[in-house]
């Protein structure tokens, strides 16, 4: 009952958590630790978000807590040239300031026994494009011939109580129930009704939530005393339909949360540095809403209707600290993705830009006292554009030159994060 109700005073302040910086809209990292390491966490124990990182590293993080937060800054827009002056434009998304909270809290029960309870919002697409910018032939219009405001507000809310187990000295294991709780709303997609399976619960409904209840598992182990190993494994969480989007979501409204796992470790290279490298894999291909082509010819909200298009897509992280000096840690990371948005689906892909591939990340910790430090994490993701043809072309007389967009985004956050340990 208490997890429920802190996974709805966090869903009450939703709009702080509609967007991170992102492999596809997965954040890139999890704790202010792991993102100034580009994500790479889950070969470490550092810190106390053990339910999103690795599970087992409830066993071994020891009686700590952290409290952070990021100020996340992403800047997005479209472009649309070709030989109908009217649709042609250029259209910046606003809100573009968030803050994304997290919580991690740690204890050891005995020698081989750590509990933990994180709190993360797991992902999140924002988009909101002002109104009037083309015509479509009946007046002043959005980008996607709607009208009023275009764009979409999706997030994804976290719980993970999590049990950490020591088999022995060098190794560990951990299982984190998921408790999920997810929102969305779209709107301005009006022109899209005559496409959808049921064009009263398309656009302009509100916010909708769904609630699912998933599981991420982990191993930890060391291998002498220079190389941790480690792996998490989390399979698609069922997530309850969006009633009110039930003909816009292929699968009358469903948006599951995909399959991922992560492979990767810390090697020690000196007595006061070291290296984390991480593999993820994120399936976003087995969520039909979200892997169906944007050119399925089906109606919107139904089983095979069209989604976003996106492929499942590979990360690799890859991070340095050093303890530079006694009581401060610095940190460095690089984190590089595949791009889950295809030419193909650009239009579609107007309100969810998800094309970021690479983040630059620093970090640093300094310890106040024995039992209170603070970390700092800054990431920039250098901005990716996709070009595609536009759906609009379907409008146009044979032979015609091509109708382009263009989808782009970059990325900033600067994140603060107090650790106590007790």
């Amino acid at each position: 009952m208490h997890l429920r109700a802190l996974a709805v005073l966090a869903l009450a302040g939703a709009p702080i958590l509609s967007a991170h910086a992102t492999d596809g809209y997965f954040p890139h990292g999890f704790g202010l630790k792991a993102k100034g390491m580009g994500g790479a966490a889950v070969g470490m124990s550092e810190d106390a978000f053990a339910g999103i990182n690795n599970p087992a590293a409830a066993a071994t993080a020891g009686n700590r807590l952290e409290a952070g937060i990021d100020v996340f800054k992403p800047s997005r827009g479209v472009e649309r040239t070709g030989p109908a002056a009217p649709l042609n434009a250029s259209v910046d998304s606003g809100s573009n300031t968030f803050l994304v909270p997290e919580f991690g809290y740690n204890q050891q029960v005995n020698d081989h026994i750590g509990v933990n309870v994180t709190v993360y919002g797991n992902g999140g697409m924002n988009t909101d494009y002002k109104g009037g910018q083309i015509n479509c032939g009946m007046g002043p219009a959005n980008v996607l011939c709607g009208n009023g405001q275009l764009g979409v507000d999706l997030m994804q809310l976290i719980v993970a109580p999590t049990v950490g187990y020591k088999i022995n000295d060098m190794h560990s294991v951990g299982v984190s129930p998921l408790l999920v709780f997810q929102q969305f709303k779209a709107f301005g997609l009006q022109a899209f009704s005559p496409m959808s399976q049921d064009a009263s619960a398309l656009t302009n409904n509100g916010y909708a939530h769904s609630s699912g209840v998933g599981v991420r598992i982990g191993y930890l182990g060391k291998f002498g005393d220079n190389v941790t190993l480690g792996a998490t494994y989390s399979p698609k969480i069922s997530m309850g339909k969006f009633d009110k989007y039930k003909g816009l979501f292929a699968g009358s409204g469903s948006f599951d949360i995909p399959e991922n796992y992560t492979i990767g470790g810390t090697f020690r290279v000196t007595p006061k540095a070291l290296v984390a490298l991480d593999y993820q894999r994120i399936n976003y291909g087995g969520v039909s809403s979200i892997s169906n082509p944007s050119t399925n010819m089906a109606p919107l909200g139904s089983s095979g209707g069209p989604g976003f298009g996106w492929k499942s897509i590979n990360v690799w992280k890859l991070g340095v600290q050093w303890e530079a000096m006694s009581g401060l840690t610095l940190r460095a990371g690089i984190n590089k993705s595949d791009n889950p948005v295809q030419a193909r689906d650009v239009s579609f892909n107007i309100i969810a830009p998800g094309v970021i591939t690479t983040h630059y990340t620093l970090g640093a910790t300094y310890a106040v006292s024995p039992k209170m430090e603070v970390t700092f994490a800054y990431a920039h993701a250098k901005e990716n554009k996709v070009t595609g043809a536009s759906m609009f072309n379907s409008m146009m007389p044979a032979g015609a030159p091509p109708i382009l967009e263009t989808i782009r985004m970059h990325q900033n956050s600067f994140g603060v994060q107090v650790g106590w340990k007790f």
